[in-house]
């Protein structure tokens, strides 16, 4: 049966209080052979902090969150697909950051979106920066209004396609001469792999039910 959002906000709130799946669930998604010099679990004192947003709303397939198509001409991570977000300001909570770029990127309203928690941060090194996933909800649909240059599209995909085993496929690619398994989610006709698949993949992990 499908879950109501109501239901998945206690769920949530509950179980990103406590200990997260983190590395484990995210090893799943993970590049291998990894890159050259990528430790995961590991997070360089140097590294730029930024923030993402996992926001949950409802959608027509019940609870749903939005990913953005980066832009083809974005300086990095260009026609990937990501959560909302980018690099904190000065003075910023992770929280704020994750809103701030929401709002900018895809037009959602800060003040309409309640925040649950946070998932276990991922170090991206080719861009040098450790994103933290924030998780968020808000009870009506936003009005997405993609950022022009920026994102060239919002996917829309409801919790439950999200949670479906025959969406995780596996994939290759050739990088520094070395063949590349990568998994990902098969998602709204779009391959979602890297760092954006590693944070659903603990997303997924943490709404599974506890044994015991």
């Amino acid at each position: 049966m499908r879950a109501s959002l109501e239901a998945m906000e206690s769920l949530l709130r509950e179980r990103l209080a406590g200990t997260l799946p983190g590395l484990e669930a995210q090893r799943r998604f993970m590049p291998t052979p990894p890159r050259t010099g990528w430790k995961p679990g590991e997070f360089p004192a140097d590294a730029r902090i930024a923030a993402g947003l996992l926001l949950l709303y409802p959608g027509e397939r019940g609870p749903s969150l939005a990913l953005t198509v980066r832009a083809s001409g974005l300086r990095r991570h260009a026609g990937q697909v990501s959560l909302p977000g980018g690099a904190t300001d000065p003075g910023e909570t992770l929280a704020q950051a994750a809103l701030r770029e929401a709002h900018e990127e895809i037009g959602v309203d800060p003040a309409a979106v309640r925040i649950l928690g946070e998932l276990t941060p991922v170090h991206v090194l080719v861009s040098g920066f450790t994103l933290h996933p924030i998780v968020g909800i808000t009870h009506d649909r936003p009005s997405f209004t993609p950022a022009a240059h920026e994102v060239e599209e919002v996917i829309e995909v409801s919790v439950e396609d999200l949670q479906d085993a025959s969406r995780i496929r596996q994939g290759t690619r050739t990088r520094e001469g070395l063949a590349i398994e990568y998994p990902y989610f098969d998602l709204m006709g779009h391959q979602v792999w890297g760092a954006t698949a590693m944070i659903l993949g603990e997303f997924i992990c943490v709404l599974q039910p506890q044994q015991g």
